[in-house]
């Protein structure tokens, strides 16, 4: 059975992978990205997991960031102000702010993911 597969459509597997460590490179670096709707919320998962695993500063949880995001930079932030700010939250690291306008060339619903603060 295929319950609970669900993935979201963003092109081909490869693709899909750089793609959303790109996205989470972008949202621990600057807090709060505009993208399309259907990324924040690829993107959302992806980050929230991160951010689970940043609360429990290890070597271990160290290199299976480094393994998802592969940037230095990003997982030394993710593990310096990211995760200690979020110690007592239990989820729900991020929020989803969807825009009024779309995109001009193909009109695609647009949206800002951030870190909650």
């Amino acid at each position: 059975m295929r319950h609970s597969k669900h993935k979201y459509k963003l092109g081909k597997p490869s693709h899909r992978k750089s793609l959303m460590r790109n996205l989470a490179i972008s949202v621990i670096d600057h807090g709060r990205i505009k993208t399309t709707h259907t990324k924040c919320k690829a993107t959302q998962i992806f980050v929230e997991k991160l951010v689970t695993l940043a609360k429990v500063d290890s070597v271990h949880n160290r290199r299976i960031a480094f393994k998802k995001l592969n940037s230095k930079v990003a997982v030394t932030k993710l593990f310096a102000e990211v995760g200690p700010k979020f110690t007592e939250r239990n989820g729900g690291y991020t929020r989803i702010v969807k825009l009024a306008d779309q995109r001009v060339g193909d009109a695609s619903k647009m949206s800002y993911i951030s870190f909650v603060e």
